[in-house]
């Protein structure tokens, strides 16, 4: 591999744009050190920190255009969640912070990775909006059917008259792939560099490793603080942009062709209401296979295999009814 290699790949063109920049500092300063004597002692530290990094971006970039073994079958063994609050405000908040636990306690239960990419926390503890990487074995043909509107119908802890209270959440899956006919222009990019944020906004760190970047044709705006490096986590924010931008494309493509896939689950879009939580009924109802499941509390805590397993039988043998079940 060679450096115009990296540059040509989407996903490493940005890392080969940096280990460029540390070359030329890096010869900047040996030629410094060369015509200056007294600066070589005060340098050499600097210099040794500038090639470490230099050599870590390289391999960096080889380790994301290694070759990959061939799918399974299964599709990608990589795929990014994205859990956000819908209507119903602070609820619809806690409810998404459920989610984010139901699907998390689901990976752990089939031996996946389940990693938290970026946050928004509301004032109760719920999410706003939460991204998540998963990988593992069968990951997206087990979770490709979770997108779109979940629903909630409780009696939040804060109601003091006991009224029923519907609340939303939207659920995003878009699988990680390594090959993808997406391009991305460098000049469309503007990326930001911030410190990596904990609870209650204060800083975890005194670095500036958390990375946003905003894409400017869509407006698009992507931040990732999940990895301790600014350059992994300026990696990994490309790699979730390339995934949504395809995502996105990949649903228009799914609304153009959706009346002529009688076994289809659902548009793909992520408006479609899809599920219903009722707490006081004790009940998970799937609109489009219109089928239910009970016990709620160990479904959400991640006992959510029958209700895949239903979504996969479906989708691979049958038609599906596609009006919602109120």
């Amino acid at each position: 591999m060679t450096i115009e290699d990296f540059k040509r790949d989407h996903k490493t063109r940005f890392l080969a744009d940096e280990y460029e920049r540390l070359l030329n500092e890096e010869k900047e300063m040996l030629e410094m050190m060369e015509s200056d004597p007294e600066m070589k002692s005060l340098a050499e530290e600097e210099l040794k920190a500038l090639q470490k990094r230099k050599t870590e971006s390289w391999a960096q970039m080889e380790n994301i255009l290694e070759p990959k073994e061939e799918d399974n079958g299964n599709g990608p063994a990589d795929l990014i969640m994205e859990i956000r609050a819908g209507a119903g405000g602070e609820e619809a908040a806690l409810f998404a912070a459920d989610l984010a636990v139901m699907y998390q306690g689901y990976a752990v239960g089939k031996g996946w990775s389940f990693r938290k990419i970026d946050e928004s926390v509301s004032e109760h503890g719920g999410y706003r909006e939460a991204v998540f990487e998963i990988k593992g074995d069968g990951v997206w043909k087990e979770l490709q059917y979770e997108m779109g509107v979940h629903r909630v119908q409780r009696i939040p802890d804060t109601e003091k008259n006991g009224r029923v209270h519907t609340s939303t959440a939207s659920v995003a899956v878009m699988p990680v792939f390594q090959k993808t006919s997406i391009v991305i222009n460098p000049a469309d990019i503007d990326m930001e560099y911030t410190h990596s944020g904990g609870a209650g906004g204060q800083n975890v760190n005194k670095v500036e490793t958390a990375v946003r970047l905003i894409y400017k044709p869509t407006g698009l705006a992507i931040r990732c603080q999940s990895e301790r490096s600014q350059l992994q986590n300026r990696e990994k924010a490309m790699l979730l942009l390339v995934s949504k931008l395809q995502a996105l494309k990949d649903e228009e493509e799914s609304k153009k062709y959706a009346a002529d896939r009688k076994n289809q689950i659902g548009t793909g879009d992520r408006s479609e209401k899809i599920r219903t939580y009722n707490i006081l009924q004790d009940r998970v109802t799937d609109h489009r296979i219109k089928q239910s499941w009970h016990n709620l509390e160990k479904i959400m805590v991640g006992n959510i295999g029958p209700i895949i397993q239903a979504l996969k039988e479906v989708s691979e043998g049958g038609e599906v009814g596609t009006e919602d079940e109120e």
